[in-house]
């Protein structure tokens, strides 16, 4: 099974080509899905997060209140190093479980936090960068995730820049353009590739 993973920055539209891909019927994994997972209540990075920092983490109904972690970490990189190190272990275990239990001929991974070590951890054959440009990805968080200017330029700093993504894929698409212009050029990757 070839296991292709999806990388961009946020606002890039790495999780508009994940839903693209599943609508077409591939199998598409979400590391935020993962994410989800791992950090429900009573799970060891649950239990981790809320020794770390506390129950002001937590709603009232013991879920983690993620809008409120986010503010934390994207704000503070310590914190955002020390949620990394308790949640990324967790949801490579769980995707990796993911992936040894997938079926077909291939696996698109969404991973958003892209790392080198990633090609080895999850044994990918392709990596994609899905990009669009500060400015781009700025008006995207403003109007579809109802971001302030402030909120969206704090989550864009806090990533990895758009060059570093690219020297870490095989293949690039720069999303700046409609929906159909991305989904023609995922179309077109697909075939080039032989995922079809």
């Amino acid at each position: 099974m070839k296991r292709v993973a999806i990388s961009g920055g946020i606002g890039a539209g790495k999780s508009t080509v994940g839903e693209y891909l599943a609508s077409r019927g591939w199998l598409v994994l979400d590391a935020d899905e993962s994410a989800r997972r791992v950090v429900a209540p009573g799970k060891a990075a649950w239990r981790a997060l809320r020794d770390a920092f506390g129950r002001a983490i937590l709603r009232d109904d013991d879920t983690l209140d993620r809008a409120f972690l986010a503010e934390i970490i994207f704000r503070d990189a310590s914190a955002r190093r020390r949620v990394n190190s308790i949640t990324h272990p967790q949801i490579e275990k769980d995707l990796v479980a993911e992936l040894n239990g997938a079926t077909g001929d291939v696996v698109f991974v969404a991973l958003p936090l892209f790392r080198r070590e990633h090609r080895t951890v999850f044994a990918l054959d392709e990596v994609w960068a899905i990009l669009a440009s500060e400015e781009v990805s700025l008006e995207r968080l403003r109007r579809d995730r109802n971001y302030s200017d402030d909120e969206a330029r704090v989550r864009i700093a806090a990533q990895i820049s758009n060059d570093e993504r690219a020297r870490l894929a095989d293949n690039v698409i720069w999303n700046e353009g409609t929906r159909d212009e991305l989904f023609a050029k995922v179309d077109q990757l697909v075939g080039s590739k032989g995922v079809s």
